[in-house]
């Protein structure tokens, strides 16, 4: 390490400042791995935790579970509101309901009657879309070879739902659903590009969740009659992604946002399939076709291109 001398001497403060920059560094390297871990682990428990609540209930319990620790740390760490002052506040609203809200909602209806692994390849398309908008929106430039990438991942998602439209119909309208969740995801996360990104994050996400929470209990009143079966293994289900998934996962995905550009952050999405498949066959007994497997590796190709470095912004006009 180099060593840093002001007036002849070793200045500690600037060389811990220097630690403190690499820490942040190697933790930013390993968010995407951890993020793909918690995100596909999302996709199993909740399939569990399905067993035993409706789906809607199951998120809505989940997102007012963050929100209500969100808003404890807020008080806990004497946390300031003033980030959120004027219309930031909206904005992040904003950003939760389709991101936790949106996102959330329709995927776990889906997951009723469609594979966690085939769920978790439809939101794949996170990255498509996103890039495709990123690039229109917030003038963000893309590789020819991350083209190419994003490419594979759809036709990676089309084999398998192509293969599900033709097998059962049921299956199908869960894939569907899945793709509604997933234009909450990409609107979500383009939103949060474009007007939360100077926002600290503790607020930020307090004001997400918050927004988020009352959209799903909303729905869950008008679109569903809600069941509770309050075993272990509901409540099991619930507190891990409450904790580690909604808490932990979604705000590693803002901090890569926040260091990054929205296509790169959302490309960790095509990772998710396979590792959802992985964890489904260890611990549901799920099993893929071989054209699924195809899939799942193509969508995972296509995501090693787009997680290439991506190009430069865009100029913007005079």
């Amino acid at each position: 390490m180099k060593l840093i001398f002001i007036d002849g001497k070793v200045s500690w403060p600037a060389m811990q400042e220097v630690r403190v920059r690499l820490g942040t560094d190697r933790a930013m390297a390993a968010a995407p791995f951890l993020f793909v871990l918690l995100w596909s682990s999302s996709f199993i428990t909740a399939k569990i935790g399905l067993r035993h609540l409706s789906p809607l209930l199951f998120v809505a319990i989940r997102l007012v579970a963050c929100a209500f620790v969100l808003m404890v740390l807020m008080l806990l760490l004497q946390q300031s509101w003033r980030p959120l002052a004027g219309w930031k506040w909206l904005h992040c609203a904003i950003a939760g309901a389709l991101l936790n809200g949106i996102g959330l909602m329709a995927p776990h209806v889906g997951l009723l009657t469609a594979p966690a692994a085939q769920i978790a390849l439809v939101q794949s398309l996170t990255p498509l879309l996103t890039a495709i908008f990123g690039m229109l929106l917030l003038r963000e430039r893309l590789r020819m070879g991350q083209w190419l990438g994003l490419a594979l991942g759809m036709a990676g998602v089309a084999l398998v739902v192509g293969e599900a439209a033709l097998e059962s119909p049921a299956r199908f309208q869960g894939l569907v659903l899945a793709f509604v969740g997933v234009l909450g995801l990409v609107a979500g996360t383009l939103y949060f590009g474009r007007f939360c990104r100077g926002v600290p994050l503790l607020p930020g996400a307090t004001a997400q969740f918050l927004s988020a929470a009352a959209v799903a209990s909303l729905g869950t009143w008008l679109l569903e009659i809600p069941h509770a079966d309050w075993t272990a293994s509901a409540v099991a289900a619930i507190a891990w992604n409450t904790v580690m998934v909604s808490l932990g996962g979604m705000g590693l995905y803002f901090a890569m946002l926040v260091r990054g550009t929205v296509a790169r952050a959302s490309a960790n999405f095509y990772l998710v399939p396979g590792t959802a498949a992985l964890l489904g066959w260890l611990f549901l007994g799920e099993s893929l076709s071989p054209l699924a497997i195809v899939g799942l590796i193509t969508a995972s190709v296509g995501c090693w291109l787009v997680s290439a470095r991506p190009g430069k912004p865009l100029p913007k006009e005079m």
